[in-house]
Formats: C-alpha cells, sequence, structure tokens
C-alpha cells in the first residue's frame, strides 16, 4: 500500500572536514557542484518527488545556511531545526527534529550527495515501495560499480524480498547507501544519548526485520571531498 510522502529532513549540520580546505569558510551544504550549491541539487530533487515541507539542521555556520534557504523561491516550505549549541549527528538531528516531523513517514536527505533520478525519480520509487506494516526504514541504495566516487567496501546485503543486512567484515556489500531514505517515526524514540548516529536505530529496525532497500535508478554521485567536483561536473556535462 503506497503512499505519498510529503515531509522531508534535509541534514546540513555537519563540519565537513573530509571537503576541507573548501568548507573552511563555506559550509559544505553550500558548496558548488556543476554551478550550484550541493543542498540546491538535494532540494529540487526533494521538490520534484513532491515533497512540500523540508526539515533542515543547521549547526556549522548555520548563519549562511539559513539565509541561503530563506532566499530559494520554491513551493516548498522550509524549517530550521537548530543544532548551533551542539552537534548531535545524525541520528541525535533525527531526534531534535522528531517535534518538527510529525506522526507520517517522511523521506531524510544527506545534502553532500549528488543523484540524478532515473526513469522514475526516486523520492516517488520510494514513497510507492513504501509499506508501512513491514517497514521502519526503505533506503536507496546504489549498486557498488555504479556508485560514483565512493571508496567504500559497501554498506548492505539485499535479500530476494528488499530486506538489508550489514556488509561482513572482510567482505565488500553489493550495495551503497546514497543518502536517501524514508523512515517511520516509529524508530525515533528512546535514544541511547544526544549524540548518536543513524546506524544505531537502522540496527533496531534491522533486529525485527524492518529495515528495507530499493534500488536507484539513475546515477549517483559520493561528493564527499574536492577531489569529486570535477569528476562529478565531467560526468554530468556528458549528460
Amino acid at each position: 500500500m503506497s503512499m505519498k510522502v510529503t515531509t522531508a529532513m534535509l541534514m546540513a549540520a555537519g563540519l565537513g572536514k573530509r571537503m576541507r580546505p573548501l568548507t573552511a569558510t563555506t559550509p559544505k551544504p553550500l558548496v558548488r557542484v556543476a554551478g550550484r550549491p550541493l543542498m540546491d541539487h538535494a532540494l529540487d530533487r526533494l521538490e520534484a518527488g513532491g515533497i512540500r515541507r523540508v526539515i533542515v539542521n543547521v549547526h556549522y555556520l548555520a548563519d549562511t545556511v539559513i539565509a541561503h534557504v530563506k532566499a530559494r523561491k520554491s513551493p516548498m516550505e522550509i524549517v530550521i531545526s537548530d543544532e548551533r549549541s551542539k552537534l548531535l549527528e545524525t541520528g541525535g538531528g533525527l531526534m531534535k527534529a522528531a517535534p518538527l516531523l510529525g506522526e507520517a513517514p517522511f523521506v531524510c536527505a544527506n545534502s553532500d550527495n549528488l543523484w540524478v533520478d532515473g526513469p522514475q525519480d526516486s523520492i516517488s520509487l520510494l514513497s510507492d515501495l513504501w509499506d508501512d506494516a513491514r517497514m521502519d526504514a526503505l533506503l536507496l541504495l546504489v549498486p557498488h560499480a555504479r556508485a560514483t566516487c565512493h571508496t567504500g567496501p559497501g554498506d548492505f546485503h539485499m535479500d530476494a524480498g528488499g530486506r538489508l543486512a550489514r556488509r561482513k567484515p572482510g567482505h565488500v556489500a553489493p550495495f551503497v547507501f546514497t543518502g536517501v531514505q524514508i523512515m517511520s517515526p516509529r524508530l525515533l524514540v528512546d535514544p541511547p544519548g544526544e549524540v548518536f548516529s543513524t546506524n544505531i536505530l537502522w540496527n533496531r529496525a534491522m533486529a525485527a526485520g524492518r529495515l528495507y532497500g530499493a534500488v536507484h535508478q539513475g546515477l549517483w554521485f559520493d561528493v564527499g571531498t574536492p577531489q569529486a567536483i570535477p569528476v562529478v561536473e565531467a560526468t554530468l556535462s556528458h549528460g
């Protein structure tokens, strides 16, 4: 039973250490790739996928990020989750934003990955595949071979039904997490502390057999370092 997801969280609070020296004076979400800030690429995709309300968390150079999103011409409502007092990591950021996210499943996207939609836009793909009775999180994955600029050994194995399992130590996993997912607010309970990773929430969902994956059909780029930017731009300019 698919449903239209209309709320999203865009993760924009990180320090962007791997992106130095570019992030010495510019927050990572505002680093320009192919003529536009990274976060604008993500916001465009969310808008195209039918998202109407976006919570953006901020910490590093927060005023610059806030000014940028306020100036954006968009039908989406943008709400700021202020983490200036403490960097909370991804899980902690989600917990702090929980009152703003509401009771329905929501999209969560990182602002430092850039994706180009395939035949169907990826937000709609996730919405169509979401099954609230079976899932607590549905992760958009890209096959390891198509994870451009990504240097890691992969993140997940996926069974025939779409359920996910972690990469085994010493092995390469066939799928890489794109930074885009749908989550249920059911997961945002009993935090292990104020500062923690979303991995802890995924582990809970996995233990319950409620962590699923969907395969991204378009292009995906891990824009984690300055060296990745010319590779991304060259690929995009070749259509």
